[in-house]
């Protein structure tokens, strides 16, 4: 060999080591809320204004800075609560980080708090930005709801009362991915909530649980070994599948509502293009025998969610 590789700095590797625990692939999924109520909110305050002119505003992106951050907390949490219970020990495909022994339970829980202390200014930025000083009350609203968001996020492993070890991760992912992103962010443009807004909000919120009842049939058999008691837990593996049966295609009806309520252009029924991928998905889990193949649908479900923020978003202001 003439040129030997050269050995990667400590430094280096732990670099990758915490990217790898950040679980990028999961950042479309957390910020597909955050369009959809960016699109709406945009849309209602500048009617005439395109979508490029939406991704100029530093709502939006401070919103998905936001988010991303959340998401990020949200992994390490689950990487460092997994990780000291041992539910990743016997764990299979991508391996975690604190289990694995390349990042240790100290330096996670180090990284936790950066990453929490970053988010929270990045939220307190974003609130100013859209409230300033005039409207107080509002402030103190949403940064309760961050900091709430930051609680919800570590709580969800980590601790002897981890509610996501008693089955209740997936009404997190529904509130938080779901109503709380389209929601907030719809009314961070607004300064008003308008019910109907809720539609699409459940959508997104159904499509996230889905990716959690998916990840979590993958993973059934694991965490009943070692006693991570999620829904699917207690389901068993058929009533999991109809519960995911009803997770998406409800999504699907509730996004069709409110197109139908809020009818103006036939582009609002781009966002159907997104369940195509989603229609195979579903007989692909119905036809499915072996749990751990359901790896390789997370990320189609995913992107699927992605795709259907964008295309319905795009549907409202065309």
């Amino acid at each position: 060999m003439l040129f030997p590789r050269k050995r990667e700095s400590y430094f280096l590797r732990m670099i990758k080591n915490y990217i790898k625990a950040a679980r990028l692939r999961t950042l479309p999924l957390s910020v597909s809320g955050i369009i959809v109520g960016a699109f709406l909110g945009f849309n209602n305050v500048f009617y005439s204004e395109s979508a490029v002119s939406l991704l100029e505003t530093s709502i939006f992106w401070l919103a998905i800075l936001t988010t991303i951050g959340f998401q990020v907390l949200s992994n390490f949490a689950n990487d460092y609560g997994d990780g000291v219970k041992g539910t990743d020990n016997e764990r299979e495909g991508e391996a975690r980080m604190v289990a694995s022994g390349v990042i240790t339970p100290k330096q996670m829980k180090n990284a936790m708090i950066v990453t929490g202390v970053v988010t929270t200014i990045i939220a307190l930025l974003l609130i100013y930005v859209s409230f300033g000083k005039d409207n107080f009350l509002y402030s103190v609203i949403f940064f309760g709801l961050g900091i709430t968001s930051i609680v919800a996020a570590i709580k969800y492993t980590v601790g002897k009362s981890a509610y996501g070890y008693s089955g209740f991760g997936d009404v997190f992912v529904f509130l938080f991915f779901g109503l709380l992103a389209v929601v907030g962010t719809y009314f961070l443009y607004t300064k008003e909530l308008n019910f109907i807004i809720f539609l699409p909000a459940i959508t997104v919120g159904l499509l996230s649980t889905a990716v959690l009842n998916l990840n979590n049939m993958r993973d059934r058999e694991n965490d009943a070994k070692s006693g991570k008691n999620t829904l699917v837990v207690k389901m068993g593996a058929e009533s999991a599948k109809m519960y995911h049966y009803f997770l998406i295609i409800a999504s699907f009806l509730f996004a069709l509502l409110y197109v139908v309520i809020k009818y103006h252009s036939p582009t609002q029924f781009l966002f159907i293009v997104a369940y195509i991928p989603l229609a195979k998905h579903l007989f692909f889990v119905y036809k499915n025998k072996e749990e751990t193949l359901l790896d390789g649908e997370l990320k189609k479900v995913a992107l699927s969610t992605f795709l259907f923020s964008i295309l319905f978003g795009l549907g409202q202001i065309l």
